[in-house]
């Protein structure tokens, strides 16, 4: 028996029980009423997309073919379009495919203070509200999609076609969701562990069943592609990994992931000298990465922080904003040391900014905190602030030096340029980027690959492609040949706009509660009828 017979047959028995009050009520209605609604409360949805991301993660660790991937949304319109694309392209599957949600996005379009830097000025619950947002939207997309299929069954009935009525059963009973896991940003937890505690449970609440942290000093906190990045000592930031596992615990979603970030290796500065209990602990290891100079006690400056490190005094060097610094050269190693213990302190998968996409630099950190932790896995971010076509054909380039290949054709500091567009080398330097995440979740084990800001990028370009031909010669022309007729040849869903918004949904359920006294929005007159 169907789930949705299932609900039939319970109402059915509670309508007997109501007596005629409830004659007008249709078992069947409710029971797809039920059906489109799959999911109550966001609880509901960070504990079933967390079973998902555990799952993936077991199958990756037996097949590295089987990453994961996910683009940034910053509306549930632009993630409700996302996962119908998914659905439509991959055989209504959304296996293996994700939300990100970009703290970068929030602050930059979100926030009611207007277009905002990455550096957690927006309102803290401008994040969960985007959550919220991105799955009412795709809850939306279940609705709408499930509704099609009930009135496609409406008519195989009508029609008396017993085989179309069985099909279509048979995927309202097998209808994959529109639900997934979403890898939502807290930035470095817009406060102490308390204040992160309390937005990780507005997060989970809302439907977050993983959560990325970042290492940085909350109140200094900078874009990962950025300079100024300001570090946290290990204690600081394992007590805001544990105050997440706390908040997952308390509600019940057990399975829930943390992503534990590290922008260290683009972070030369430190805002705490760490605290030392003995030699060699997390501390020391921590400071032992600071900048320092050894001098003699008649050498202090008043007002001077020194240090004993080995028996020797040494004064590490501070900037004039009270900042410390961290020796050059250091960055490989303290991400190393903060992914190491930030598994030890419990995260389920790590972070690491890079200043730029390459497979051995990433292996080569992985392969150091996988001798420790062997199942060591990354979420990387393929950035939008990375310029992928200069960077990988300066890689092809500089292979062909190795391997003595002529390169004479070729200015290493021009390689962005259009002239070299239909090159052998930007063919290679293609090749290679297609191959990007395949190659570092072989080679370094990425089991989630992510695009912070891509659908940013595309409003901007699409928009500017509209104004551009709208606006001049084109005129309406502009809209229709760039945008409509597309749509419509493309099978975009939003073409019929009304649909999209609900409107055949308001319209089943307007039949629901008057029957045929319904006054319905989609009769003869309704234009959409153009794009059937």
């Amino acid at each position: 028996m169907s789930s949705l017979d299932a609900d039939i047959q319970a109402v059915a028995s509670l309508k007997e029980q109501a007596g005629s009050s409830w004659d007008a009520i249709n078992p069947e209605y409710v029971a797809r009423m039920r059906a489109q609604n799959k999911f109550k409360t966001g609880l509901d949805i960070a504990k079933y997309t967390a079973n998902i991301m555990r799952a993936d993660m077991a199958a990756f660790d037996k097949d590295k073919t089987k990453y994961t991937q996910s683009l940034g949304c910053w509306h549930g319109f632009i993630g409700q379009q996302k996962l119908i694309s998914i659905k439509k392209h991959f055989g209504g599957s959304t296996e293996r495919r994700y939300l990100y949600l970009s703290g970068w996005m929030v602050a930059a379009l979100r926030s009611d203070f207007g277009p905002l830097p990455d550096q957690s000025m927006h309102e803290k619950t401008a994040v969960a509200d985007l959550v919220r947002e991105l799955y009412t939207f795709l809850r939306q997309a279940d609705a709408r999609e499930l509704g099609g299929l009930f009135r496609a069954l409406d008519k195989a009935r009508e029609a008396g076609d017993a085989a179309e009525e069985a099909k279509i059963q048979d995927q309202i009973d097998n209808h994959q969701t529109h639900v997934v896991p979403i890898v939502a940003d807290i930035d470095a937890g817009f406060g102490n562990a308390e204040a992160t505690y309390l937005m990780a449970k507005q997060m989970i609440e809302a439907g977050a069943c993983c959560l990325q942290i970042e290492n940085q000093v909350a109140d200094e906190k900078q874009c990962g592609h950025q300079d100024g990045k300001v570090t946290v000592p290990h204690a600081d930031f394992h007590a805001k990994l544990r105050a997440l596992r706390y908040a997952f615990l308390e509600l019940g979603v057990d399975n829930g992931l943390i992503v534990a970030r590290t922008d260290s290796e683009g972070a030369g500065l430190t805002k705490e000298i760490a605290v030392v209990k003995e030699p060699g602990d997390q501390g020391d290891v921590y400071n032992s990465f600071l900048d320092v100079e050894e001098i003699d006690v008649a050498d202090m400056n008043e007002g001077d922080v020194v240090i004993n490190r080995g028996g020797k005094l040494v004064r590490p060097k501070r900037l004039p904003s009270g900042l410390y610094q961290f020796r050059e050269g250091t960055g490989h190693e303290r991400c190393v040391f903060d992914c190491i213990e930030a598994l030890n302190a419990g995260a389920d998968l790590l972070w690491i900014e890079t200043a730029v996409p390459t497979v051995h630099e990433i292996k080569g950190m992985m392969d150091d905190i996988r001798k420790v932790h062997p199942d060591a896995k990354l979420v990387y971010n393929n950035s939008p602030s990375f310029n992928w076509t200069l960077n990988f054909r300066q890689q092809a380039y500089d292979a062909w030096v190795e391997a003595g290949k002529d390169v004479s054709a070729y200015d290493r500091d021009n390689l962005m340029s259009a002239e070299y567009d239909d090159s052998e080398l930007a063919a290679e330097a293609d090749a290679r980027i297609k191959t990007f995440q395949a190659d570092t979740s072989r080679e370094a084990n990425v089991f989630h690959h992510l695009i912070t800001l891509p659908t940013y990028h595309t409003a901007a370009l699409s928009t500017d492609n509209l104004a551009k031909e709208y606006f001049g010669e084109q005129g309406m022309l502009g809209y229709v040949a760039g945008v409509q007729r597309k749509e419509i040849r493309q099978g975009i869903a939003c073409v019929k706009h009304q649909n999209m918004s609900g409107s055949d949904i308001g319209d089943d359920h307007k039949e629901y509660y008057a029957g045929e006294n319904a006054l319905k929005a989609g009769g003869a007159k309704n234009t959409s009828n153009q794009f059937s």
